[in-house]
Order: structure tokens, then sequence, then C-alpha cells
């Protein structure tokens, strides 16, 4: 698109964005429901076919079919009720047919994606990146309300986050592609270590692989002078907040709490401001 246009017309260009980020949003909230059942569906089916237990009647779910449908009284929506963000409002957060409440997750990821994308069309412009940028948002997006709602990172998101960052870093765009590259192999192997050590030390879990490689692909993205910002922040949000939820919700110590989310935020805010952050802890000290 020819830049002098999206100068002359840059209100016009930040509301097609908006537009384009809330119908995104919306196909975000079909990937987060339907993801892990399709995953659960193939990981059942392969079990009983491992067993030689007869097959369970085949319900095909996928991400084209069937049409969106109450998760409650599994009706399909018209399309005049799949608006992004009007139709919630106008249903008044219900379900037309049965009533029941809709989740508020649906209105907030189609509004963080229109944000996040407006955030991004302001700090890179519309170039190269920016297309990038998007897709790794939009991912991040994803990641975080499935091991938030899940406990679960599935590889079909964080592998092609992986191999976005690596292809974006061909063009050296966030980093170099020998940085990113070795970054990426870097920071899955630093938490698998700390993982394998923390289990033979208390003979617990700490920690799924989806969370390695979630961490790898930020490093192939950022490369490996942002990874001690991402892993410090994700940690420390991520104790503040496990602290606060168990003590209101009255759980063990025991109680999961998913890391997914915590390295979600961490790889935002480090898109962002990482390279800001770490030139003015670095000019503070030297």
């Amino acid at each position: 698109m020819n830049n002098q246009f999206i100068v002359t017309n840059l209100p016009v260009a930040y509301l097609l964005v908006a537009f384009f980020a809330l119908a995104i949003g919306s196909l975000l909230n079909v990937i987060i429901y339907r993801l892990p059942l399709m995953l659960r569906a193939s990981f059942s089916k392969d079990c009983r076919s491992f067993l030689q237990l007869p097959a369970e009647p085949d319900n095909v779910i996928n991400l084209f079919f069937p049409r969106s449908f109450c998760p409650n009284c599994r009706m399909i929506i018209p399309a005049k009720y799949n608006i992004p963000l009007l139709s919630y409002c106008w249903l008044r957060g219900r379900c037309k047919n049965c009533h029941q409440p809709i989740s508020a997750r649906y209105p907030l990821v189609e509004i963080l994606s229109c944000l996040l994308a407006l955030l991004s069309v302001w700090h890179f412009g519309f170039s190269l990146n920016l297309i990038f940028v998007l897709l790794f948002v939009w991912i991040i997006i994803a990641l975080f309300f499935i091991d938030l709602e899940q406990q679960l990172l599935p590889d079909s998101l964080t592998l092609s986050l992986l191999w976005l960052g690596l292809i974006a870093n061909t063009q050296s765009l966030f980093t170099s592609l020998p940085n990113a590259v070795l970054s990426a192999v870097f920071a899955y192997l630093t938490l698998w270590l700390f993982i394998k050590l923390f289990y033979l030390l208390t003979a617990r879990i700490g920690m799924g692989n989806g969370d390695f490689k979630l961490f790898a692909a930020l490093g192939a993205w950022f490369g490996w002078e942002q990874l001690p910002l991402i892993l410090l922040f994700a940690s420390f949000v991520g104790a503040i907040t496990g602290i606060f939820y168990l003590r209101l919700q009255k759980k063990t110590k025991d109680t999961p709490i998913p890391f997914g989310p915590f390295l979600c935020l961490a790889g935002l805010l480090s898109l962002f401001w990482g390279k800001t952050i770490l030139h003015w802890y670095l000019s503070y000290w030297f």
C-alpha cells in the first residue's frame, strides 16, 4: 500500500485495522474454545485405538465445522448474533436461545485483539514488521487464554510462533538469524534442565513441555538478550499472582497454576518495550 496514501488517510487506516482485528478476535475465540476439544478428541481416539477399544461416536468438530454454536444449549448462532462486540452488547451477555450467560472472555478477546493491533500499528507503523507483529500478538492471545482455561499450550501454536520468529529474523527484523536460532535452543534447554533438576530434588513436575516451547519461541523472536527480562518478569508476576490467587480462593500450595499466561505477558512486554527497558537498565549501571 502506498505510504503517502496511508499518511493522508491515517484515521481510515486505523479504523480498517480496528475492524479487521475485531474479526480476528472473533476467530481467536473459536480457536480458544475448539482447539483443546480437537486435541482431546484426537488423543482419545489414539488411546482407544491403542487399547483396542470400540471407537466413540464421531462428533466432528474443527475450526470450520460446525458453525458457531452456544456451548450450553449447542444451538447454532445466527450471523446477526455473531457480530464482534455488538452482538454481546445486543444480547446483554446471554444466549438468545437458552438465556445462559455468555463468557466475558468472548468480548475481552475481541477488545484485546483490537487494542493490541492498534498499539502495534502505532508502535511499528505500516511496515513489514507489522505483519509479523500482528501474527505474534494474535497467537499470544490464543495461547494466553487456552493455557489459562485448560492448562494447555498446543504445539500447533507454540511451534508456529517459533517458526514465525525464525522467518521474521531471516530479515533481521527483531534480531539476527544466528542469534534467533541459538537463543531458541538456549531458552528451551534452560527451562528443561531447570525443571529436570526440580523434579530430581522434589519428585514433582513443576512445568509442562509447552512452557519450554513457548520460551524457545520467544527466544527465536527477540534473541538471548531479552530472555532474562522475559523469565524474570514472568516469574515475578506469576509468583505474586499465584500467592493472591491461592489466598483469595483458599487453595493449597499444591494447586497447579499455569505459567504460560505469564510468559505471554512477558512476550508482549518484550515486543513493545523490551529494548527500551534493556537500554535503560544498561545505561543505569554502565
